[in-house]
């Protein structure tokens, strides 16, 4: 990066001893979170989805990665980020994850103003790095309502752990990413199936 956007890496080189939790001073990594492979089945004429962004207490409401210390604190991981808010970035792997078992009819954001049966909305309850017992540690919930009615059909926490060898910010970013594939494996076949 610091090739070919000069002034753009000396800019971040500057800023980032500024921004606390940065770690050596250089500008932080950025790391990004995966959706679930296509399924390879055509899209079926089944029931269309609105996706919500998932609501969260105010740290994960950064793109920042989080530690949650052995008393319960929760910190910023120095030396990386999120490729986008933290909320954002879930809701769009939710939405290219349900895209992609071509189960449904449509999968679409609230501001899409799609017509939907459904509206899923979900709480971001953790998404961290444990250091107290080394695990990656994601926890969603949620609920499908039915549009028009506003009743919840369906309800469900969502959680995952995966080890970690070592708290930094490639280790965290890498096992937050495989908890959340399996985390989302398991609400997509929820959404799909009812189970």
């Amino acid at each position: 990066m610091s090739q070919n956007f000069p002034a753009l890496a000396l800019a971040a080189a500057l800023v980032a001893p500024l921004l606390g939790g940065c770690g050596g001073g250089g500008a932080p990594l950025t790391f990004d979170l995966a959706a679930l492979p296509p399924s390879g089945r055509p899209a079926m004429a089944g029931r269309a989805i609105v996706v919500a962004e998932p609501v969260g207490i105010q740290p994960f409401e950064s793109d920042r990665i989080i530690v949650r210390e052995p008393g319960g604190s929760l910190s910023f991981l120095g030396g990386g980020q999120w490729a986008d808010r933290l909320p954002r970035l879930i809701q769009t792997r939710l939405i290219q994850s349900l895209e992609n078992s071509g189960r449904l009819r449509s999968v679409s954001r609230p501001s899409d103003k799609v017509s939907s049966d459904y509206q899923l909305i979900s709480e971001i309850r953790a998404f961290d790095v444990a250091a107290g017992n080394g695990e990656a540690v994601v926890d969603l919930s949620a609920k499908l309502i039915a549009e028009g009615t506003g009743r919840v059909t369906a309800a469900r926490v969502f959680t995952a752990r995966v080890p970690i060898k070592a708290v930094s910010a490639g280790n965290g970013a890498a096992a937050l990413d495989a908890a959340l594939g399996t985390v989302l494996a398991d609400l997509v076949r929820w959404v799909n199936t009812g189970r």
